[in-house]
């Protein structure tokens, strides 16, 4: 499988070289040259198959030669090692439950995946790599659980100080070993500024071996759209049509939706939920895109106003708008209808949900308000104990704290600050 740039369909490089480059020396993001389709009856002998056969199969359409398939199989079985829980809330409404991974978020999905990629990749390599990531809340913590001393690889977390929760930044700033947690004076969309940056720096690229676990990578893309074929099998939709209703910031988990649909998933439509952060609801709306600066929200891994997979997503449909808004339905969801989302999914199914799921929940409700009936998925990407301000400020309840999140907040926060000027990013790079 070859892949190029959204910024240059001439550039062509290996599976291989795309994860580790991370992203294009022309600041565009890599796409596969062809979107492999499923192979006949696979949609039919998925009711039989466990996740990580899915899983293997899917990967290996995108890997091909590259990584043998013994080797692809060990990569998988050792990357998702936990449970995708597909929830029935009603005959026609289920919840994806993607938090039950280590760091209790669905970005384990895809950073469990890249880091045994990339280590297979660096298999005798003796350059050390350096991994940036920039985070609004859930990715960072699960890079560096991901990534956490493996050999030859150093992590570099650049998260916006004060707009991720105290769970999500005990989480962060806790890890230790091989990873290091920058607190940034500024947004989420300064910290991916940053990043960005840094990779098209042609001076640090000199000294530094640099690459990225954000789903600015393909690698941190890919295992997404696992699991949104693995709840489509188990919910088994009435014609073969399934809605998913998706908490939307950066748009990787809607775009490795988008590109299981391609593949062959029978997808009705696709919702991207947005909280206040509007962009996407914006551009369905009127065909615009206007990034923005980033505003503060109770869903904050949404916290975005310059969506990089949005590139990905014209790319994927020739930049025609009529074909985007036909596959993407998209609303934005106030933080006091997250809240009263949060109450209901309580009171009418006995269901804690977290913010993140309560705007898809919110923004699926309105789409179906329109007249349109079938099954519906949410994908509920936080487990709820991240948020327990936000949980218990809207239903008086105490929601329990799994242990391994107990734990990261007896330990003590290691940060280092900087500010949003990239001088100071790229004078630490050098230093560290």
């Amino acid at each position: 499988m070859q892949f190029y740039s959204t910024k240059d369909k001439n550039l062509s490089l290996t599976f291989k070289e795309a994860v580790l480059q991370g992203i294009a020396t022309d600041g565009g993001l890599f796409m596969p040259s062809k979107i492999p389709s499923f192979r006949k009856g696979f949609l039919q002998s998925l009711p039989e198959m466990t996740f990580q056969e899915i899983a293997f199969e899917i990967a290996g359409l995108f890997t091909g030669s590259e990584i043998p398939k013994s080797d692809l199989q060990l990569i998988v079985e050792d990357a998702f090692n936990f449970l995708v829980i597909v929830k029935s809330l009603s005959g026609s409404l289920a919840v994806v439950e993607l938090f039950h991974g280590p760091t209790l978020a669905f970005k384990d999905f895809g950073a469990r995946f890249t880091s045994r990629v990339m280590s297979y990749f660096l298999r005798g390599d003796s350059r050390e790599v350096t991994i940036l990531v920039a985070t609004s809340g859930d990715t960072g913590s699960a890079v560096a659980n991901g990534f956490y001393n493996m050999p030859g690889i150093k992590v570099v977390l650049l998260y916006p100080s004060g707009k991720v929760s105290n769970i999500q930044e005990h989480q962060l700033t806790t890890i230790g070993g091989n990873v290091t947690a920058l607190e940034v004076e500024g947004t989420f969309d300064d910290c991916q500024r940053l990043v960005k940056e840094a990779f098209m720096d042609k001076d640090l690229k000199g000294v530094l071996n640099l690459s990225s676990a954000n789903s600015i990578n393909f690698a941190r893309l890919l295992p997404q759209s696992f699991y949104y074929v693995y709840a489509y099998s188990r919910l088994k939709p009435v014609n073969n049509e399934i809605i998913f209703s998706v908490p939307s910031g950066n748009l990787g988990n809607l775009t490795a939706g988008l590109i299981a649909s391609e593949m062959g998933l029978p997808v009705k439509r696709f919702i991207g939920a947005v909280n206040s952060n509007s962009v996407l609801s914006d551009y369905i709306r009127s065909g615009k895109l206007e990034v923005r600066q980033s505003v503060r929200t109770i869903s904050n891994a949404m916290d975005v106003g310059n969506p990089s997979n949005m590139a990905r997503i014209f790319d994927l449909y020739g930049n025609s708008y009529e074909a985007i808004k036909k596959v993407i339905f998209s609303t934005s969801i106030s933080d006091e209808r997250t809240k009263n989302a949060i109450l209901e999914a309580y009171e009418k199914y006995s269901y804690v949900i977290d913010p993140h799921g309560a705007v898809a929940y919110e923004a699926l409700k309105e789409y179906t308000g329109q007249g349109v009936s079938a099954v519906a998925a949410i994908l509920e990407t936080a487990h709820p104990a991240k948020f327990p301000e936000v949980i218990e400020g809207a239903l008086n309840v105490k929601v329990e704290a799994p242990e391994r999140l107990m734990q990261a907040m007896k330990k003590k926060k290691e940060s280092v600050k900087i500010g949003s000027r990239y001088n100071d990013f790229k004078s630490f790079l050098k230093g560290s």
